[in-house]
């Protein structure tokens, strides 16, 4: 195995396990974590609260017990309300990740508001709180061994292509980058992978059908709705050049993890093997890029 693809992770989304209300129908954490390493993945980001133990040395128990490395998690946090202070909800968090062994905090700027389909407009006053608050809470979280790093994601405050590059001229934070919010936010992922490779520090991957992301972005449907008609497709068989992204961060000496993050919403429980069967078709096409760099 190529020293790529010992750096290829998982993430409880690819089976339907969101943070967002009413989203789909949940996977229990022993089916997916058994079906991770079924598939040959040996490392996952934790999922959102509820679906690992809170108890820190209980959710490390967990991932350890099924062999299971821990790579980190999503977390989103309000960060641009001049009246909240992110640094106790961030503390909290990052229990779990020191107790674990994570090194990675995927840090969502929240509206604060349920679900990924509508947000406010900051002012300038918002912005710089959120600036302020970034580089806040990337100190907190390099105290405890972790590196903070802020995930453009549709319906977040850092969404689109102007607040990629507000991000990148206001705060020191380093990015995740995730090849699917990005282009869904209106964002080239090669590009930003070309243009700024010294400040993406963790990766999702993910693959889109654009003809969808062109719907979210024009307001024709909701970004829900495009998601549970199928606007994510397992690797290589949407629009996304992740060739190219892997092959410019692996020769600009990125050495973080490659998440398999596909979004994915479940009606009912599957009658058949499930999001599984995506999950295997998006792993061995990636294997077969880390081959090839």
């Amino acid at each position: 195995m190529s020293e790529l693809a010992a750096r290829i992770a998982g993430a409880p989304i690819s089976w339907g396990v969101c943070e967002v209300p009413g989203w789909g129908w949940q996977y229990d954490p022993v089916t997916v974590l058994d079906e991770m390493r079924e598939v040959g993945i040996a490392a996952t980001e934790f999922g959102p609260d509820g679906f690992l133990p809170d108890d820190p040395a209980e959710k490390a128990k967990t991932l350890a017990d099924l062999g299971l490395r821990a790579v980190g998690g999503f977390v989103p946090v309000v960060l641009h309300d001049p009246s909240q202070d992110p640094s106790a909800e961030v503390s909290r968090a990052l229990e779990g990740f020191v107790a674990a062994g994570a090194g990675t905090l995927v840090l969502a700027a929240a509206t604060g508001q349920d679900g990924y389909d509508d947000r406010p407009v900051l002012d300038d006053r918002g912005w710089e709180t959120l600036f302020a608050n970034l580089d806040k809470v990337a100190a907190i979280a390099a105290a405890q061994g972790v590196v903070a790093t802020l995930h453009p994601h549709v319906g977040t405050m850092v969404e689109n292509a102007s607040d990629v590059d507000r991000v990148l001229r206001g705060s020191t934070i380093g990015l995740t980058l995730d090849t699917g919010h990005l282009l869904i936010g209106g964002v080239d992922p090669v590009a930003l992978a070309l243009e700024h490779t010294d400040r993406i520090l963790h990766t999702h991957l993910k693959d889109v059908d654009a003809a969808w992301a062109e719907k979210v972005q024009s307001g024709e449907v909701s970004y829900t709705d495009a998601v549970r008609q199928g606007m994510y497709r397992p690797l290589g068989q949407g629009d996304i050049d992740l060739s190219t992204i892997v092959g410019a961060l692996e020769k600009a000496g990125y050495d973080g993890w490659y998440v398999l993050e596909q979004d994915t919403i479940l009606p009912g429980r599957p009658s058949d093997a499930g999001p599984v069967v995506d999950v295997r078709a998006s792993i061995d096409h990636l294997r077969r890029i880390a081959e090839a760099v």
